[in-house]
């Protein structure tokens, strides 16, 4: 599964020593042994390792990965280059550009967000392949719900982006008065038009960000084939 390296390790490490770990740890294992399983196992932990914990701004919750060839590569969301651009991050961009005024870009790699402290971070980090929410049960989030908590003691302010009912049950961890929670429909094709279009959760996590005394988000991602 790979290793946390960064200050991650110590708000998480007690995880790795728990009961429930050690069955997640077997389970995600056997899995891959017998399986295709996306994201390819030394990416399960990307969200940890392109945005440490001291760098977090944002936090941008996902369900699960991305369950067809190629495309998911342990951020939320994102896709790899050259892959198609998924209907819901269609939709994210869609918003982005409604808000923003940012231009639709050619690809889905987020790694950009990432690396300005944008954590996106799924509540499940493994899924079999063309089968989503099939890891659902294995214990996943009480793994990624350490990492919730551990952003919401963070003694300064963080804008958390809650999309859908699943991101929002996680809104009873988050009771630190610093942080800002934004709640909205999730992006999806089957949701979007019941109030996540017109959010503009962009523009008001940069507001709060600014008003704060911290660098607002560059939230245009660049083409890559122009």
């Amino acid at each position: 599964m790979g290793a946390i390296n960064n200050d991650w390790l110590e708000p998480l490490s007690a995880e790795f020593r728990k009961p429930y770990y050690a069955r997640l740890y077997k389970l995600v294992s056997e899995e891959y042994a017998k399986y295709q399983v996306f994201p390819p196992a030394g990416e399960i932990l990307n969200a940890f390792h392109y945005t440490p914990l001291h760098e977090v701004k944002v936090v941008i919750l996902g369900q699960d990965p991305y369950h067809e060839t190629g495309q998911a590569h342990g951020l939320s969301f994102s896709v790899k280059p050259g892959v198609k651009i998924p209907p819901s991050l269609e939709n994210i961009y869609q918003e982005l550009h409604d808000d923003l005024g940012c231009f639709i870009p050619d690809n889905g790699c987020l790694t950009k967000w990432a690396g300005q402290g944008v954590l996106l971070l799924n509540s499940v980090l493994t899924v079999r392949a063309h089968q989503a929410f099939s890891h659902a049960s294995f214990g996943w989030q009480t793994f990624t719900d350490a990492a919730i908590q551990a952003v919401n003691r963070e003694d300064r302010p963080v804008a958390f982006i809650l999309w859908g009912r699943s991101a929002q049950e996680k809104s009873s961890m988050l009771d630190n008065p610093k942080h800002l929670i934004l709640k909205s429909p999730h992006p999806s094709p089957l949701s979007a038009y019941r109030g996540f279009f017109g959010s503009r959760p962009f523009s008001k996590v940069n507001h709060f960000l600014e008003s704060n005394g911290e660098t607002p988000i560059d939230w245009q991602i660049e083409n890559m084939n122009s």
